[in-house]
This record gives structure tokens, sequence and C-alpha cells, in this order.
């Protein structure tokens, strides 16, 4: 049995209807998200500004690039619609972070089809296997065979970008594959060092 997390990740709700490359900038980009919400309000009228006043990058353009490809499509724009007023809510009880993840994962899934359907197409079957290893060329393939069939068309680089963003986002965020305990989480390529996952069940190569 799928643990909770995962079945509202499963549920027949509407999610976003096209395939995007923005998670090739990022994953979950939790706290970035956690950070903008918090300091969010209907008053935001210079959003790219406020952005990197709150996230203090090292630039503005990578404030930007937050800001247009993670926070406006999942927490403005996305399914449920200013999605970051709820989230807001929570964040104001002080909830722990095991209630925090699970919501901030059902926003970003909703909003990105390709992790929607890399976990229930991909995951879901390969949890039902004795094959728990999460490789980087296997998540590449995945991505080329599903923007074939989309007849879509993205470079090499675009495509392993794209592969690395989905395993960080389900890397910081928690998605309990019941019938797999507990097995240590691998980095996936060199240049990303292994934070402690919560992809549990499952390594990655």
């Amino acid at each position: 049995m799928l643990s909770s997390n995962a079945m509202i990740l499963g549920s027949p709700m509407v999610h976003s209807s096209e395939i995007t490359s923005r998670l090739q900038k990022g994953g979950a980009l939790i706290e970035d998200m956690r950070q903008l919400v918090c300091n969010w309000s209907d008053n935001s009228s210079e959003p790219l500004r406020l952005t990197a006043h709150i996230l203090q990058k090292t630039t503005r353009a990578r404030a930007a690039d937050t800001y247009r490809r993670a926070f406006l499509p999942r927490f403005i724009n996305g399914r449920p619609p200013d999605a970051w007023r709820l989230a807001k809510q929570l964040e104001a009880a002080g909830p722990s972070i095991e209630i925090v993840r699970p919501f901030y994962y059902w926003i970003t899934a909703r909003a990105e089809l390709l992790l929607y359907r890399f976990v229930t197409e991909n995951l879901f079957e390969k949890a039902k296997t004795s094959d728990i290893d999460i490789r980087i060329e296997e998540t590449v393939s995945w991505v080329r065979k599903t923007l074939v069939n989309e007849g879509k068309r993205w470079s090499p680089t675009v495509q392993l970008k794209v592969a690395r963003g989905l395993l960080a986002a389900l890397d910081l965020l928690p998605i309990d594959y019941t019938r797999l305990q507990d097995l240590p989480v691998s980095a996936a390529v060199k240049e990303q060092k292994p934070a402690e996952s919560n992809l549990t069940g499952f390594t990655r190569h």
C-alpha cells in the first residue's frame, strides 16, 4: 500500500496539462519556496524585486529564475491558483517539517506534470519490483521517451538537467513506498552532494 503522500500525488484531480523543462533550474526548492510564501502578500506589485530581496541570491538573474520557473507557475498560477495563500496559512500554524513537506510536494507535483508522471508512471511500477535503484541514465531515458510521446524535442543537455531536477525534487520531499524501507541514497551525479534523502526505499546512482 502506498503512503498518503503518494496517494495524494496519484489522485485524479486536475494537474498541469503541459510538460515543461522548468525543473532544469532546480527541484522542489522547498526552502526558497517557503521563504517566498512567508513573505508574499496581495500587495506584491513588483515580484522580481521582492523575490530578489527575500531570497538574497548571488545575482538578481538567479532570483528571477526562481520566481519565473518555480514560484510563479506553482504558487501563483498553479492549480489551485494562488496556492501561496494556503501555504502561508499552514506556515502560520508553525507545523513540523513532516507536515510542510508533503503539502509543498503536492503543490509542486500539480504544477509540474513531468514530476507527477515520473512518480505515477515510473516509480510506482518500480516499487513493485526488486530493482530499487534510481539511475540517472534511466531517468534521462524516461524523460527522452516521454518527450517523443508528447512530440517535444529538448537538447541532450536540457534532458539531463531536467532529469537531475526530477531526482533533486524527490530527494527533498517524502515519498514513502512502504514496501521498501530505509535504504541509503547515493548521489545521482558527481556534481551533486547527497543531502539526507526522503525518497525512502530507493537508491540513486
